[in-house]
């Protein structure tokens, strides 16, 4: 049965967990999207992957290299949707609107990274959409940034997002239950 809820996955790239500077909490973060996933392949709720791709040589998400793909731990099913972008924004010049209006997408549960960029710009953008938005707000990461720690930064997005432009759940709130879409 195809449900009104969809999961989206941004960036969670092996390139975002380089030794030498890895993503804040990264390990915390691929168990909470772990649990994510294996919430919405219960319930058969859609799961769409954004990948972010840079033409730029050396750029730790440059398409094709080992850093580019999705992080082995979180690695895509057979079925999931892979949409590739190259701006902050998801829906910019991608295939992602056009993949949640065939399913009857109504409702989308976002993670990911980073929380100061494509987070951000991906949940305001789905508001302005009309899709109802909850950000997971323990299960999306970013870096240390100008004098901001992470942390830091990762609280102020959840209560500018919360308060606006999303619903604020935690990894153990999410729920993928809704309603039947036209295609049932």
């Amino acid at each position: 049965m195809n449900y009104d809820t969809a999961l989206l996955v941004i960036d969670v790239q092996a390139g975002m967990f380089a030794e030498a500077d890895p993503v804040y909490q990264g390990e915390e973060l691929l168990e909470r999207i772990n649990t994510l996933l294996a919430g919405a392949r219960q319930a058969n709720a859609p799961v769409i992957y954004v990948q972010h791709g840079s033409k730029r040589a050396g750029h730790p998400l440059e398409i094709g290299t080992s850093g580019w793909h999705i992080h082995p731990a979180i690695a895509p099913h057979e079925g999931d949707i892979v949409v590739q972008k190259a701006m902050p924004d998801a829906f910019y010049k991608t295939t992602l609107e056009q993949e949640l209006r065939a399913r009857g997408i109504k409702k989308l549960v976002i993670t990911g990274i980073q929380s100061d960029f494509c987070v951000d710009t991906t949940t305001r953008r789905a508001c302005s959409l009309d899709y109802d938005v909850t950000l997971v707000q323990d299960a999306h990461s970013t870096w240390d940034l100008k004098g901001l720690s992470a942390a830091q930064i990762i609280a102020h997005h959840n209560a500018v997002l919360g308060d606006w432009f999303a619903t604020l759940k935690t990894t153990s709130e999410v729920t993928f239950q809704g309603q039947p879409t036209e295609a049932d």
